[in-house]
């Protein structure tokens, strides 16, 4: 037998197209190449496969060594192929029994002492795996990772020659049962944490009952930061899909995912000096950036107008779409980016001094001006809900925090969130302009409430829609059937932004 046809996968953003290896033994003098449009790392792994045989006691074989990764018109990079591509060399050169390879798919780097070294993207490899009905050979360190995909035969090993022991029906591995527990891992931090700031916390609430963007304003210290990250801790839990698709854009990522946050909403926060590139993603091999890295949980941007007014504007597309496609000279990726945006900023340059709610801000109206300038307004308008965090006193501050718990709010935010599937079947941020007519009606008195606010602060069409849907979230958590008057005037009162600007 002078060929052998072994599976894998390689990566596509978080897509794993099959890629089939064909390994020929030809006469002639002996050689060893790679064509299927391998990138550097897959054209060396020649170098460890060779080694690896070597040293695993198997032969290899003096012929003209032929490997082709199909199709041909999809970049192969990485190590992943250098366990497929040895199993083939053995394969066709009779050393293993192909029969039993055409059941599996394999990925795994070699060391040159025949040791699997883990690779990235394993989850979406598996995802694919299962859907094709094929059991799927990793390395150990990637097992349980691969273990989050139901009903796949996983098999984890060390070593090549533990693989070639359970090809050959010498002794057989038996699939890896994961290590991971189902238990909800409980957060470090808890809204019952934050003293005073209640219309901070009721703000939080609406934010996480709609998944509406929220933009907190005030002087340094008034715990901002504190209220943002505990945004996650109010969230309504993840569904098996979501935790699934947000592991996945985790696994292909440069920092890899960590199995033991499994089922917890992601949560990033991105320093000011971060490029464009960096919060939407790109490069050379298209990796996901910041925004998808948070699909599905909470992206953090502190101190707002210290990042550079171009990169916040790259974030105005995927607020609205939810997706964000990259587009390179050689690739295109598309991924998703169904974020919750949550960021912070004081109120003027000067900060420490400044208190826009006692009145003594020092800087002048000019200064001020340039200072919020530094977000574009239609950034600004897609941000629901925009609130002053004022100063505590000092009285507040020694005070024991007596507010509410995480949990005691979460239940109120998932029974919310709860009647908005029902009713529409996503949460009201992702209300289309035509299902906001159909389910944020209004009387003829809200109506001419609302119209009076837009003329007072020279609203967009935007922002009319975004009332309107924090006013049917602040229904929905008061158990509402219709928007009321109430309602309607606490999401006007979430606009101080465009107080401050008129």
């Amino acid at each position: 037998m002078n060929l052998a046809v072994v599976y894998s996968r390689t990566n596509d953003g978080i897509n794993a197209p099959q890629v089939t290896i064909e390994v020929h033994l030809g006469n002639g003098l002996p050689g060893f190449s790679i064509v299927g449009l391998p990138e550097l790392a897959v054209k060396e792994s020649k170098d460890r496969v060779r080694a690896a045989l070597l040293n695993s006691n198997f032969e290899f074989p003096a012929k003209r060594i032929t490997v082709n990764l199909a199709p041909a018109d999809i970049p192969k990079d990485g190590g992943r192929f250098d366990l497929p591509i040895a199993l083939g060399i053995l394969a066709a050169s009779g050393q293993l029994s192909e029969k039993g390879l055409v059941d599996y798919e394999f990925i795994g780097e070699l060391s040159l002492s025949g040791q699997l070294r883990s690779v990235k993207g394993v989850l979406p490899t598996a995802y694919a795996a299962s859907k094709v009905k094929r059991g799927i050979f990793v390395p150990l360190e990637n097992a349980d990772e691969a273990s989050l995909i139901k009903d796949l035969p996983v098999y984890a090993a060390n070593h090549l020659l533990q693989i070639c022991s359970h090809l050959g029906g010498i002794e057989k591995l038996l699939p890896h049962i994961s290590s991971l527990k189902n238990e909800n891992i409980k957060s470090s931090v808890d809204l019952c944490d934050v003293k005073g700031q209640y219309q901070a916390r009721r703000a939080l609430e609406v934010a996480a009952a709609g998944g509406h963007n929220l933009l907190m304003v005030g002087p340094p210290g008034t715990g901002k930061t504190m209220l943002a990250t505990r945004l996650a801790t109010i969230l309504p839990p993840m569904a098996e899909d979501e935790a699934l698709e947000s592991a996945m854009i985790a696994s292909i990522s440069d920092q890899g995912f960590n199995t033991k946050k499994w089922g917890l909403r992601p949560v990033r926060e991105p320093h000011h000096t971060s490029s464009g590139v960096a919060l939407v993603g790109g490069g050379a091999k298209v990796r996901p950036g910041e925004i998808s890295l948070s699909h599905n949980g909470v992206l953090f941007l502190d101190e707002l107008t210290e990042f550079d007014r171009r990169v916040l504007d790259v974030l105005r597309e995927p607020l609205e779409t939810g997706k964000i496609t990259i587009s390179r000279a050689a690739r295109q990726a598309t991924y998703p980016a169904q974020f919750q945006l949550v960021a912070a900023m004081n109120f003027c340059p000067q900060g420490i001094d400044c208190d826009p709610s006692q009145n003594n801000c020092k800087c002048s109206l000019e200064q001020q001006r340039r200072y919020r300038s530094k977000i574009s307004a239609p950034f600004l308008d897609r941000i629901d809900l925009q609130i002053e965090v004022p100063r505590l006193s000092r009285e507040d501050l020694h005070k024991p925090a007596t507010g509410e718990s995480s949990e005691q709010v979460r239940e109120r935010v998932v029974k919310a969130r709860e009647r908005q599937i029902q009713r529409q079947e996503k949460a009201n941020i992702a209300l289309s302009n035509q299902e906001i007519e159909l389910y944020c009606k209004l009387n003829k008195q809200n109506e001419t409430l609302l119209e009076q606010v837009m003329d007072k602060f020279k609203l967009s069409a935007r922002g009319y829609h975004r009332i309107l849907k924090v006013a049917r979230t602040i229904a929905d958590l008061a158990g509402s059937e219709n928007i009321q008057t109430q309602h309607l005037s606490e999401a006007v009162s979430y606009r101080s932004m465009d107080r401050f600007s008129r």
